[in-house]
């Protein structure tokens, strides 16, 4: 599967643990900015009722969901506790201080 790396923003666009969310072909991503600087990319729609990740809380490396508090890691994409349920992951690249979405390729099937 072939990668397309798009730039999307400069890490200072975030702040300290925050977020933004960025409109892809596959939908909402929210990317998320660390205390320490770390950034993560994942779908930005709570598992369990669909509330908005890129609006809730990040400490460490996960996000609390706004809507009714379930917490989700950045690194995998896991609810995390009794929670059950998963968000993908979408890869980052930090170069220097510009960030990096790896999006999918779309195949195009000829008609």
């Amino acid at each position: 599967m072939t990668m397309n790396w798009i730039a999307i923003g400069k890490l200072t666009d975030i702040p300290l643990r925050g977020a933004r969310c960025v409109k892809t072909p596959q939908g909402k991503i929210g990317v998320f900015r660390t205390a320490d600087n770390q950034v993560f990319a994942i779908e930005d729609h709570c598992p369990h009722k669909g509330g908005p990740l890129s609006q809730g809380i990040v400490h460490g490396t996960s996000v609390t969901c706004p809507l009714h508090n379930w917490v989700i890691s950045l690194e995998t994409g896991k609810a995390l506790g009794a929670d059950e349920g998963s968000v993908r992951t979408i890869r980052l690249e930090l170069r220097g201080e510009d960030i990096f979405m790896a999006l999918e390729e779309q195949l195009v099937a000829a008609e």
